[in-house]
């Protein structure tokens, strides 16, 4: 099983830029942020720093999110954001960057949430063509862009694999851009009430990414009650070849003890 480590909500006991090498001290080789930066458009040193710590520690930053807005204070992502843009775009630019000098080819697109006094089909439409200049943007690169759905939020209308399959399939007809992929986090769908199973039959060999928690409670697995392990292995028995991305809340000091077991997600 090859691990990625979400070090956006795991390790944040530690600065960011420590968080790398804490990685690499807990036996991994890749590690996965949200965007790590308080602007769109950080300063150039910001981005400098972030860089050298991820090729100080040794290891691979496997995926990038796209800068979401304010997310403590509830934003999910600039996609669908009708007014915002410009400033989507300049940081597609920084984006593109940082994955180019460092080799990461996932990044993740989140949506973002409805607005009062929007009109839905305006921000779906918005979305569609920023998730297909961002998809042509890191295509230069060999990357892909992530779309996901989201728990946890009622305004954020990609609920289902099904609802974020519409846009992609959207995206590619309107824009002939490929690239744009689903991001399958089986917390997220289960908590919605997708049929998880049911996605991984029909859809593992086109998931662009896999992330994991456990529910109730987001935690590591063996936390809750999702059959995580059987959800992997039938996701690669279906041709997902991609790593694993570890997305949950640590419940315990040791956030990777789990693995040490010898169920570890197999619950």
């Amino acid at each position: 099983m090859s691990y990625t480590v979400n070090a956006s909500i795991l390790l944040t006991e530690l600065p960011i830029l420590e968080r790398p090498a804490a990685v690499k001290a807990a036996g991994f080789d890749a590690v996965e942020f949200w965007w790590p930066f308080a602007e769109a458009t950080p300063a150039q040193d910001e981005v400098d720093a972030f860089v050298a710590a991820i090729r100080d520690a040794g290891v691979q930053l496997t995926g990038l999110n796209f800068f979401a807005g304010d997310m403590p204070g509830g934003d999910r992502g600039l996609v669908s954001w009708i007014g915002r843009e410009d400033e989507f775009r300049a940081n597609v630019d920084v984006v593109v960057s940082i994955g180019e000098r460092l080799g990461t080819k996932a990044f993740n697109a989140l949506y973002g949430n409805r607005i009062d006094g929007a009109d839905p089909q305006a921000q779906d439409d918005l979305a569609v063509q920023n998730l297909a200049l961002a998809g042509a943007a890191v295509a230069k690169i060999g990357g892909i862009v992530l779309l996901e759905p989201v728990s946890g939020m009622d305004a954020y209308p990609l609920k289902t694999a099904a609802d974020a399959l519409a846009i992609i399939d959207r995206v590619k007809v309107e824009h002939d851009v490929d690239n744009v992929t689903l991001l399958a986090d089986f917390y997220h769908l289960a908590v919605n009430g997708d049929d998880v199973a049911a996605v991984i039959a029909e859809h593992a060999a086109e998931f662009g990414h896999i992330q994991i928690a456990d529910a109730p409670g987001r935690g590591e697995p063996g936390t809750g009650e999702l059959p995580l392990g059987q959800w992997i292995a039938d996701a690669q028995a279906g041709g997902y070849e991609g790593v694993i991305g570890l997305e949950y809340k640590a419940t315990q000091a040791d956030p990777f003890a789990w693995l040490n077991q010898p169920a570890n997600t197999s619950n």
